[in-house]
């Protein structure tokens, strides 16, 4: 429990890599840059840094205005604000009578129908008590004469029916034109606790009877003239009047409530909210019907009235906005994201051909690091190349053989090494040794450590013959082995074996050496067994060609010329060695 609860106090964050590069600089300050002006304009646009709130409000209107009509059925007619607005009053709307159809002197009777809805020849085609959703009445049974021409059936309804199906044109009150309607609207919001109403408060009673509408020379006056609204729609008044309609007045509120940016205006825009095209649209337009009654001589009489006319719609849109230091920090913490462009960008641009082989390779190298299972990889280093090889491990071909999957710059220590050295010899002869160059590899010693110990261990004792050497060793110094893994010489090419360098003894099979390293692990040892001295002096090789660290954590693998050499210098006491071992 107690290893558990301290695995979680760890804190752990990604590597970076720091590029010297003075185009890359800039374009990563440039890219930097163009994202905080982004951000800012944004922000400040938008305003992000705000909390909002939506807006709810109430409507109320009330049309002036009075017309005179001269109407077939009735002559002039003065038509004021309670004909043609009190009528058909909806939430959020008004309505304006433009066109009508009067049928007049109706009382309750027996009358033809309307063709051609009633259109019969005999009786038998009348089917007492029927009707529909066309019929005017119920039908009394007797096909009757209608006009010169045609015969429909007997219904019991207000007679005479309606007849007309067609509004006049021009429309008899296209003089409403002229009317005007004045809009109350009362705002709320609630989050802010904050109230206001489109009748702005410098607004005096002169002011607003004396005001009307225009976008540009008064666009805050709630008083609007029908004609402009209908204008501002983008339609014709006289047009719309034939058979009515429906026209929107949107009001937006957009208020910011800080105290040195308050503003709190209504912005008013208009449109058509239904169908225009009579010839595309069944039951174009807007139209109801109404009655006024009366009593002659104890018999109940009424006018009926077809009312074509335009519905105004106001609908009530908004927000408001205050600062809030919360909000600002969100927008801030969701908007940090967007520099991770400018490194997207940029490791795109060096993983292409947009920017230089060589940075690309070493970018490549340092950004990501392969790691893969240590049973897989080996390394390999040859004595006439520079660099140590990292190979898959193949159970059917010759690591002599197997192409490399990567090629890797050696690392080492001189200094550690030196100091080693110089526990047999003085540092004069040491520095003459390297000046002479008597021995090019002991530039690439390193110090001494048996962490590596364990990696590579024995091969296996096999019998050879000394006057025959394996087809694949190039220093003639190698044993043949039945293992492909072991069938690796220390040179690529043909030429002089590593073992009969002056510096291997030295460094590899010297006793002092070996004994003053195992000494270094263990200081109170007393006595070191060839066995120990075997594996140290596997260890010593092992730090001498190939470094401080194997790259990509590859296992490496000594020659087979050296293995023997060691081996011949510090036998195992039966003849058994264990060969190599992996993982």
């Amino acid at each position: 429990m107690a290893c558990g609860l301290l695995n979680l106090c760890v804190y752990e964050t990604n590597k970076r890599f720091r590029i010297k590069s003075v185009e890359l600089g800039t374009l990563k300050w440039t890219l930097n840059g163009a994202v905080l002006l982004f951000i800012c304009f944004m922000m400040l646009w938008n305003k992000e840094y705000q909390e909002h709130d939506l807006v709810t409000s109430s409507v109320t209107t009330k049309v002036k205005g009075v017309a005179l009509a001269s109407i077939p059925e009735m002559g002039l007619v003065v038509w004021d604000v309670v004909d043609h607005s009190g009528l058909a009053q909806g939430k959020n709307s008004f309505f304006v009578a433009t066109n009508v159809i009067v049928t007049k002197n109706q009382k309750q009777g027996k009358c033809p129908e309307v063709a051609p809805w009633g259109l019969c020849k005999t009786d038998k085609d009348c089917q007492k008590g029927f009707s529909d959703q066309q019929s005017h009445g119920v039908q009394t049974g007797p096909c009757v004469k209608f006009d010169v021409l045609k015969k429909t059936c007997e219904v019991s309804a207000w007679c005479p029916v309606e007849n007309r199906k067609s509004p006049p044109r021009p429309a008899l009150l296209a003089s409403a034109e002229n009317f005007t309607v004045l809009v109350k609207n009362n705002i709320r919001f609630p989050a802010f606790n904050y109230i206001r109403r489109n009748i702005l408060p410098e607004m005096t009673d002169k002011d607003l009877k004396g005001c009307l509408y225009n976008r540009y020379t008064n666009p805050f006056c709630p008083v609007f003239r029908l004609g402009d609204i209908v204008h501002e729609a983008k339609e014709r008044f006289s047009d719309m009047a034939v058979e009515g309609g429906v026209i929107g007045i949107q009001i937006d509120w957009n208020c910011d409530l800080n105290r040195f940016f308050h503003s709190c205006l209504p912005k008013y825009s208009f449109r058509r909210l239904d169908e225009k095209e009579s010839n595309r649209t069944l039951y174009p337009g807007l139209n109801f019907r109404f009655a006024r009654y009366s009593t002659i001589n104890g018999v109940e009489h009424r006018t009926l009235f077809k009312v074509y006319g335009i519905r105004f719609d106001v609908m009530v849109f908004g927000k408001a906005g205050k600062f809030s230091i919360i909000q600002l920090i969100i927008y801030i913490g969701s908007t940090l994201s967007y520099y991770a462009l400018t490194t997207v960008f940029i490791d795109w641009l060096i993983g292409t051909n947009c920017y230089s082989r060589k940075a690309k390779h070493n970018y490549s190298e340092k950004q990501c690091e392969s790691v893969q299972d240590q049973k897989y990889l080996l390394c390999v280093s040859f004595v006439d190349e520079e660099q140590l090889r990292v190979v898959k491990m193949s159970r059917n071909k010759r690591l002599q053989e197997t192409k490399p999957l990567s090629q890797h710059q050696w690392k080492g220590n001189l200094g550690d090494m030196r100091a080693l050295l110089g526990v047999l010899q003085s540092e004069q002869n040491i520095n003459a040794l390297i000046q002479n160059g008597q021995c090019n590899e002991f530039k690439a010693a390193t110090a001494l450590s048996t962490e590596h110990s364990g990696l590579v261990t024995d091969m296996p004792l096999l019998e050879i013959s000394s006057s025959r050497c394996p087809d694949w060793c190039q220093c003639g110094c190698c044993h043949s082995s039945a293992s492909f893994l072991e069938q690796l010489c220390c040179r690529k090419s043909k030429g002089r074996c590593i073992t009969t360098s002056s510096l291997f003894p030295a460094l590899v099979l010297t006793r002092s050496i070996l004994e003053i390293a195992l000494l270094y692990v263990a200081p109170l040892a007393e006595q070191h067994k060839d066995d120990q001295l075997r594996q140290q002096a596997y260890a010593q090789y092992i730090k001498w060609r190939f470094g401080d660290f194997t790259p990509m954590d590859a296992v490496p693998v000594i020659p087979s010329c050296c293995v023997w050499r060691i081996r011949e210098q510090y036998p195992s006491p039966d003849g058994k060695y264990s060969g190599i071992i992996f993982g």
